[in-house]
């Protein structure tokens, strides 16, 4: 792969986690204006499938085989229930922590998790052996985020 084709990646996953803080704001608003933060990842979620199923005709892709999904280890199905409980901590979270705070803590949580799943090959992730250069950048974010939380509040 080229030198700009992985910085193209590298800023499009920036871009996107760009979007983390402020999802996560959004739905905070929205859980506030409905009574409850479970209604707003509801909504989120609905409005997910919306946007998915549009897409999902746009590019004209077709219906997986079930005999295929059916034959799936059970861990596969996992991914939503994870996305489920990243909207519902957010929703809680945020609020209290503020986006700095609490995006640098998810932060380091996705740095330690990627490591071992890197390390173990895990999830369908390529092996990727732990190296002292990986576990410096994984002490620097960790840093980062201890340096925020101990950080005096204006």
């Amino acid at each position: 792969m080229g030198w700009l084709s992985q910085v193209g990646m590298l800023i499009g996953a920036a871009l996107v986690g760009m979007v983390v803080p402020l999802q996560a704001g959004v739905n905070s608003q929205l859980g506030r204006a409905l009574g409850h933060p479970l209604w707003a990842v509801l909504v989120s979620l609905l409005v997910s499938l919306a946007v998915t199923l549009p897409v999902l005709l746009l590019v004209r892709l077709p219906a997986p085989g079930l005999a295929t999904a059916a034959a799936q280890p059970g861990w596969v199905w996992l991914g939503g229930t994870f996305g489920a409980f990243f909207l519902i901590a957010s929703v809680l979270l945020a609020p209290r922590m503020g986006a700095a705070r609490f995006v640098a803590s998810v932060v380091t949580g996705q740095m330690l998790a990627s490591l071992l799943l890197d390390q173990f090959a895990l999830a369908g992730y390529p092996a990727r052996p732990i190296s002292l250069w990986r576990l410096a950048g994984a002490a620097l974010v960790v840093a980062g985020v201890l340096a925020m939380q101990l950080a005096p509040r204006e």
